[in-house]
């Protein structure tokens, strides 16, 4: 017998509009949840009868494939697929879209699914699905609601075509996501082989080779890639290497823009609050002076290497980001192991200042950046309010519904991870994003508390 789960998500869009965001193929990756380490493996580019998509995902100790086939295409009204491998012993999903309201659309998810062994697997699992589901729909309809509301705020301005490096990265994945569900023509600038049919150009930042002509046309560069910073100990080696693989790329993007026909309009190149370094407790905002330090220095070589571009007048923006919270990297997902197990506390004394943010608003403040043409220069990109690290391992213990007292010594830190463990936990950068707010720019999360409960899925 077959269990039905349904959700119903109301948004202020029209049901045509609702439906063309479902179509793009940055849907998928949007209505993951945020915690979900999947990993697409092939998908078709729309949603017609017999396209399918192919995604793996951890279930245990194992990744598991699921294969899903599309049918019962009837735009803009409803899409079907059907799950032709995967955990379930069938899953038939329906999505439904309704006018209501003032031209406002329903989006009703109906899900009619089986579990293997029967009532054996009911009875094992049926609760734990469930929940599982629960928390998977109520994040697509935040993820939804949201990002239909962000592209709603520049609807009146031309889509853009837009070049993104680093789109295999952790904000790149999501920020290619969204670009494209906004209807923008989004492609990607990769070192690997172009995969066939897909939007992407090649290049070789490690010895300089870019063809200038596949540059012409783009409104926009984004340049987001690099060595990661907290991926390795620091080495002579490694250090040299995070430094070049930021400076190099994105000179050589810089120095090549110069040489267009049709220059971007934009050019966005990440940066890092580690541009000032350790400051104890002292407010920084984008007027504050550069700290001293690897950090600072490499932070500080990386802006300047867009030089090139902003001398001739492309519209240069440099995004000093902080610790971006996601789940399934970065710094979060460092944290999340031992913070579940109850050592997530204090590193020192815990009064080194944190800067965060969210993962989608670090996407959505890049856009916001994008879409405005007056903004230009350097950019804090970070929650309005840090905090503290004590608090940053008090706030992520009572999300988990864990201890967080335990303290970590500075030296305990410097032994596992080095000189870059130290560096990246123990100092102190307070930083506010003042000219964005002053830019216009509005935050879905002001506070860190409900950035990690949308992070993890375990909203009150």
């Amino acid at each position: 017998m077959s269990i039905v789960f349904e959700h119903k998500t109301e948004v202020e869009n029209s049901v045509e509009e609702a439906f063309a965001w479902h179509e793009r193929k940055g849907a998928f990756r949007r209505l993951m949840p945020p915690w979900e380490l999947a990993e697409e493996v092939r998908a078709d580019d729309n949603l017609e009868e017999g396209s399918q998509r192919i995604f793996r995902f951890p279930m245990g100790p194992i990744k598991m494939s699921w294969v899903a086939e599309h049918t019962g295409y009837n735009p803009p009204h409803s899409f079907e697929d059907k799950m032709l491998k995967g955990p379930f012993k069938s899953w038939h999903h329906t999505h439904n879209f309704e006018t209501i309201g003032d031209n406002n659309a329903l989006i009703h998810d109906k899900v009619n699914y089986k579990l293997p062994m029967g009532f054996l697997g009911k009875l094992v699992a049926g609760r734990m699905i469930k929940k599982r589901l629960d928390r998977m729909f109520t994040a697509r309809e935040i993820r939804l609601e949201r990002d239909l509301k962000r592209h709603a705020d520049f609807a009146d301005k031309p889509r853009k075509k837009i070049l993104v490096a680093g789109s295999s990265g952790l904000i790149g994945r999501q920020l290619v996501a969204f670009l494209d569900t906004g209807g923008h023509d989004v492609w990607r600038l990769v070192r690997r082989k172009a995969k066939k049919n897909e939007k992407e150009l090649v290049w070789n930042p490690e010895v300089g080779i870019i063809n200038h002509d596949v540059l012409e046309g783009f409104d926009a560069i984004i340049h987001l890639g690099g060595a990661g910073i907290g991926d390795k100990r620091w080495s002579k080696k490694r250090m040299k290497l995070i430094e070049e693989s930021r400076t190099k790329s994105t000179k050589l993007l810089a120095n090549a823009i110069t040489e267009l026909t049709n220059k971007p309009e934009a050019f966005i190149v990440a940066s890092a609050v580690g541009w000032y370094g350790e400051r104890g407790d002292e407010e920084l905002d984008e007027t504050s002076t550069p700290g001293e330090g690897f950090l600072p220095k490499t932070c500080a070589r990386w802006e300047d290497s867009c030089q090139a571009a902003r001398d001739i007048g492309v519209r240069t923006i440099n995004l000093r980001t902080g610790i971006v919270l996601d789940a399934t990297g970065g710094a979060l997902g460092k944290m999340l192991l031992p913070a579940k197990l109850g050592a997530g506390g204090p590193i020192g004394r815990g009064k080194q200042w944190y800067s965060w943010v969210s993962m989608d608003d670090q996407i959505y403040s890049i856009h916001h950046l994008l879409m405005k043409e007056d903004c230009e220069g350097a950019y804090n990109i970070g929650s309005p309010n840090p905090v503290q690290q004590k608090t940053f391992a008090k706030t992520l213990g009572k999300v988990l519904r864990r201890p967080a007292f335990m303290p970590t010594p500075p030296l305990g830190i410097w032994f596992l991870f080095g000189k870059m463990g130290v560096a990246l936990t123990t100092e102190s950068t307070r930083v506010i994003p003042k000219r964005l707010m002053s830019s216009g720019y509005r935050f879905e999360h002001e506070n860190l508390e409900g950035a990690l409960r949308d992070s993890l899925g375990l909203w009150r």
